[in-house]
């Protein structure tokens, strides 16, 4: 190899480090400059935990892991760095710093100087210590405000990026086919086409800020059989592709996302980590994806493991390179040795090698980390005396007023108010009696990958590092008029009942019950709702039913407040509760949310992301459904929701009318175009979700009976009306066809302009004529939505 490849002469700096050449060219150069252990080195991570006092990070010891030595890794470089900051509760300052120093030494100890990528998990905020826990997922669904999640991302983006983290695991952009699933919590729904928006405007708020976003688990993960976690996925192509996939598609043609983790699952007995079909024939061949893909922790290792379809750790290793899988995480197991061996036995091609090492490389040059004179001091440690630790503590704020606002505005947007008997918004009770296990707990409002819970658990006595108020002590702020008592009657999930009788006695001496009822967020059992948390039913867990109807039975009104990771059966609540409110662990800012529903000071504005089931055993069911899985007189289980998606009272009324279909039919190329008048007739400010379902009568393959294709949120002033038009494609009336391909028909078809699932409030008689058209991801995804003040 000759100078004038590797080194600009003129320059006297190594082509690779360069930024004026463009990115393809360095990286050619430095691969080329490469040797086979150093360009394997590129290609996995070590799952490591900061330094308290801000020393250099150490290697993080799991059981699924063996004993890793850093320091024989470094000299040929490294990849990653796994959770830097998400492994234990550090100051995020001296975290930081702990970064800081590691990647130091890690730059000084390769021969080309390049540092760690380090990715964290960002599913409901930057998981570390001290940092705003947002919302969760199912949240953000619930609120069906993309730009509002957007925001939210670009902060948890910003924070991340301050302190030195390169790469976020989220979003999840699984769709829910089956509610027992535990991480129900961890999705936006149960709709593909609400999951694809809101993810696509938190990838795009999360790139915004230069972090690297990862859609996950590509594909299939959430379709496992009877909703066990890493269980086998039966779903046939169609559903694979109208469902599972669309989410994913919509994100990579419309977020920039540079990373993409694949799924634990098999589906038809095809590992999604060793299908060359999936990972490289469609997310880059056909979807142009170009960049990173990422295991989802030790999800090489499982196929040996648990798939079988590996004989040894060297041939998972190529397997999982042939398919396309770029990066092994969270640290070396099959892409260390074992893939050394591979390659010198002549099993594995090196070509696949520096097919993946391309991909990582080109990804760090993005990030400016093979740029000369690249600087590991993080923005947040600008200026700060790292010699002194002490100095640094305390330096850097990850929940700043700005944060809690925004995650305070997505709480509020995405309390449901599922029924109401007009006893709400309460007139300040002489004496509320709040009862149940949601009500003192400070973590009942978090999910499973927050901080608190997911790490936080693993150290009592740890501070939680933010403020955490219980729905009482925000109930008694909210009602300071009121009388507060406080039973909590039940665990979450234990079986004890020798607290109902003083639950029943302070229902019965209030003028109004709050029955705080729902979740404890946890991993892998330790929890009833999170990763590895699956239930064989939906109903609530432990006695909290028997607790609801005791309270029911008291006749002093029962307001349910539910702060869950999934929906449940409510039993007779469903008929007998004056009021319910539904919210999916709605973060640190959650307890004066609801409380400010309850009030009247918050507005009810969220819309159900999963049905509510009406039965606890009517699973797996989603309103997006064929004729044969909605209720018939063959079959005596009825499926049929208690709420269905999309549903959600508010304190004012909307009316809807004056539909006018301005283009009734259209060629199977074209659009069409009706309008309809929303007028708020209530007495306050309220904001509506126009839903846009699409129904196909007649289908050459079976549909749902109606799916979701746009949706608009609209506030209104109280006596304030607007016009709003809508322009719809044909192309949102495909599906995949007998042959495999996404096809436009002809025929009669439905338009319902809806306030969920189960409420359309007007319908509209449309055409497409023509011959069948093929279209593919090129296709237009969205309606257009205009709306217009009314005069007067």
């Amino acid at each position: 190899m000759t100078d004038t490849v590797t080194v600009d002469i003129e320059r006297s700096t190594a082509i690779w480090n360069d930024p004026s050449y463009d990115p393809a060219t360095r990286v050619d150069a430095l691969v080329a400059a490469m040797t086979l252990p150093e360009k394997i080195a590129q290609l996995y991570g070590v799952w490591v935990g900061a330094s308290a006092d801000g020393g250099e990070v150490a290697p993080y010891q799991h059981e699924m892991e063996d004993p890793v030595d850093l320091e024989a890794l470094l000299g040929t470089g490294l990849g990653q760095l796994t959770r830097p900051f998400g492994t234990a509760p550090v100051d995020p300052a001296l975290g930081a710093l702990s970064l800081l120093r590691t990647q130091q030494r890690i730059v000084a100890a390769n021969r080309f100087g390049i540092p760690a990528v380090a990715h964290e998990e960002c599913l409901a905020g930057f998981a570390t210590w001290g940092a705003t826990a947002y919302p969760v997922p199912l949240s953000w669904g619930a609120t069906f405000d993309p730009p509002l999640i957007r925001r939210m991302a670009a902060a948890i983006g910003a924070d991340m990026r301050r302190v030195g983290v390169h790469q976020g695991l989220a979003p999840v952009l699984d769709v829910v086919r089956d509610a027992r699933w535990g991480r129900v919590e961890e999705t936006i729904g149960e709709d593909p086409y609400l999951v694809g928006t809101v993810g696509t405007a938190y990838i795009q708020g999360l790139e915004s800020e230069g972090v690297v976003a990862t859609l996950k688990h590509f594909v299939g993960y959430s379709a496992s059989r009877a909703g066990r976690n890493l269980a086998p996925v039966g779903m046939g192509p169609r559903e694979r592709a109208d469902v599972m996939l669309l989410p994913f598609e919509m994100a990579v043609r419309e977020s920039g996302a540079r990373s993409v983790m694949h799924a634990y699952t098999d589906t038809d007995g095809m590992p999604s980590a060793a299908d060359e079909e999936l990972l490289t024939g469609l997310l880059r061949d056909t979807w142009g994806f170009t960049g990173t893909v990422v295991a989802d922790y030790f999800g090489i290792a499982f196929l040996r493991m648990l798939h079988g379809v590996a004989g040894s750790w060297g041939e998972a290793a190529g397997a999982a390179l042939a398919a396309g899988v770029d990066v092994e995480l969270p640290t070396v197991k099959t892409f260390g040795e074992p893939l050394r061996a591979a390659i010198a036995d002549g099993v594995v091609p090196e070509a696949l090698v520096d097919r993946a090492v391309r991909r990582v490389l080109l990804q760090k040059a993005e990030l400016g980390l093979l740029d000369a004179g690249w600087s590991p001091v993080p923005p947040a440690l600008d200026g700060v005396d790292l010699d002194d630790p002490e100095a640094v503590r305390g330096a850097v704020d990850l929940d700043p007023p700005a944060n809690r606002e925004l995650a305070r505005q997505i709480a509020e947007e995405a309390v449901v108010l599922l029924r109401n008997d007009g006893i709400l918004p309460l007139a300040a009770p002489a004496r509320i009696a709040v009862v149940g296990p949601q009500a003192e707990s400070p973590t009942a409002v978090l999910g499973c990958y927050s901080f608190p819970v997911h790490v936080g658990s693993r150290h009592p006595g740890t501070p939680y590092g933010i403020e955490l108020p219980t729905l009482v002590a925000a109930l008694r702020a909210e009602f300071p008029s009121s009388e507060v008592v406080v039973e909590t009657g039940a665990s979450v999930d234990g079986p004890d009942t020798d607290g109902l009788a003083a639950a029943v006695a302070a229902a019965r001496d209030a003028d109004v019950v709050i029955a705080a009822l729902g979740d404890r967020a946890g991993l892998f059992g330790r929890g009833t709702s999170g990763e590895g948390c699956d239930v064989e039913s939906l109903a609530l867990p432990g006695v909290q039913q028997q607790l609801l109807d005791a309270l029911l039975d008291t006749g002093t009104p029962v307001v349910v407040v539910m702060v869950a990771g999934r929906p449940y059966a409510l039993g007779r609540a469903v008929d007998d509760a004056a009021a319910i409110v539904q919210s999916f662990f709605p973060g640190q800012e959650g307890p004066p949310a609801i409380a400010g529903v309850l009030s009247g000071r918050v507005e009810p504005q969220g819309r159900l992301p999963v049905s509510v089931p009406r039965r606890t055993g009517a699973q797996p069911a989603t309103y997006l459904a064929a004729r044969l899985g909605h209720a018939t007189d063959v079959s005596n289980l009825d499926p049929a929701p208690a709420y269905g998606f999309g549903h959600g009272l508010t304190y004012t009324r909307f009316d809807w009318s004056e539909l006018t279909v301005e283009q009734a039919v259209a060629e199977t190329d074209g659009e069409l175009r009706l309008a309809f008048t929303l007028r708020n007739s209530g007495d306050r400010w309220g904001s509506e979700v126009v839903q846009l379902y699409a129904h196909d009568p007649v289908a050459s393959v079976v549909q749902p009976v109606q799916r979701l294709i746009g949706y608009q949120r609209v506030p209104l002033d109280p006596g304030e009306s607007c016009r709003i038009e809508v322009t719809v494609p044909a192309d949102l009336f495909s599906f995949t066809g007998r042959d495999g391909r996404r096809v436009v028909e002809s025929g009669a078809l439905e338009l319902r302009l809806a306030a969920s699932s189960t409420d359309t409030r007007l319908t509209a008689g449309v055409e497409l004529r023509g011959p069948a058209r093929h279209v593919d991801h090129t296709r237009r995804m969205h309606p257009g939505f205009t709306v217009t003040p009314s005069a007067g």
